[in-house]
């Protein structure tokens, strides 16, 4: 009989860890999903309290003075220039309004959270994590995106931007954040999937098409979206980043050539930012570069004398703005001087583009 104890403790022993694995599996299942939908450090940001003990908007939003666009063009982010967004949102740097900032991306942490909260002006941050067409819809993450005054879309992969988002209620919320005067900013693939005509990298390889292979073929493995976000200040735009490291003035200029051969438009803007660079644009589309490069304004308005599958592209007389840190360009009233002419011919850019 005492031979039998140590068996069932041994037993008593094995379950007792099993269940213990069990439970930790289940915890740890129920934070990631959590996580999906909340990140960061709710002692650090503060949140509003609810009755429910989650974190909460207040209903009594005042109006926004927007809706304003930072278009950042990835590497480090300009710090400064989400700070104008946000002051543009509440009216003023010195406006004692405070705005709600949802961060949005398919993967990632949340270390947007403790930057922007130290931010002036700022009540409240959240990082969504939005994997899938189904989260997308949810219903909370609706509410949370639609109830913010201020989105800020983190780099990534712009194809998962849009597979998982278009057409859901994501896209739903954001259009509404930017219509009742909101902010809506970004930084490299969340910079590129606001301009009219996306470059969406959905064909490519990982790495992504650059220069050379778009201007040796501007078919090959280049495929646009149309009708995500419809900003008003960016139609007829379409955006890349970074820009200058990257050597990027070529793919641009195929991109361009595509829209209009395409049909899709007779004119088409180009907006190129470089690394450690923001595109700000106001209300009334007038756009001012920070950070520590140059944006690029690059305007096709005729078709491309050769614009085929397998074929170099030939396209003469870009108009190039280059707008250098601190300087000015207008999108509703383009400047008629101050740009300088390339032409792609046979594939080869005639001079130097920057």
């Amino acid at each position: 009989m005492t031979k039998a104890f140590p068996s069932i403790a041994r037993r008593l022993k094995s379950t007792g860890i099993k269940l213990l694995k069990m439970g930790t599996f289940l915890i740890n299942r129920f934070i990631e999903s959590w996580k999906r939908y909340f990140l960061g450090d709710t002692v650090d940001v503060h949140p509003s309290p609810s009755s429910s003990g989650s974190p909460s908007f207040d209903n009594a939003r005042p109006s926004l003075a927007g809706p304003v666009l930072s278009l950042g063009g990835g590497g480090p982010d300009v710090d400064d220039a989400i700070q104008w967004m946000i002051n543009q949102v509440r009216g003023g740097s010195n406006s004692g309004t405070k705005v709600n900032v949802v961060v949005l991306r398919t993967n990632g942490n949340h270390d947007y959270n403790r930057l922007i909260y130290a931010m002036k002006g700022v009540n409240f941050v959240e990082t969504l994590l939005i994997r899938n067409k189904e989260e997308a819809n949810k219903a909370e993450i609706y509410e949370k995106i639609r109830n913010a005054d201020v989105i800020f879309f983190a780099g990534g992969d712009q194809c998962q931007y849009i597979r998982n988002w278009k057409d859901t209620k994501v896209e739903a919320a954001v259009k509404s954040v930017y219509l009742k005067g909101g902010g809506i900013g970004g930084t490299s693939a969340g910079a590129m999937i606001q301009s009219d005509c996306v470059y969406d990298a959905c064909a490519s390889s990982e790495k992504g098409i650059e220069t050379r292979d778009a201007l040796e073929d501007p078919y090959r493995d280049i495929t646009f979206t149309y009708n995500f976000f419809n900003w008003s200040n960016l139609k007829g735009t379409i955006v890349d980043t970074h820009f200058d490291r990257r050597q990027r003035m070529g793919r641009i200029m195929a991109f361009i050539a595509r829209q209009i051969k395409d049909g899709v438009a007779s004119s088409v803007l180009g907006i190129a930012v470089s690394e450690s660079t923001s595109v700000l644009v106001d209300k009334n589309g007038l756009v001012k570069v920070m950070g520590r490069g140059d944006a690029y304004f690059v305007l096709g308005n005729h078709l491309p004398e050769v614009c085929e599958p397998r074929t170099p592209l030939t396209f003469s007389n870009y108009k190039i703005w280059k707008v250098r840190s601190g300087d000015t360009f207008n999108l509703r009233n383009r400047p008629t001087s101050g740009y300088y002419l390339r032409s792609v011919k046979r594939g080869r850019i005639d001079s130097n583009p920057y």
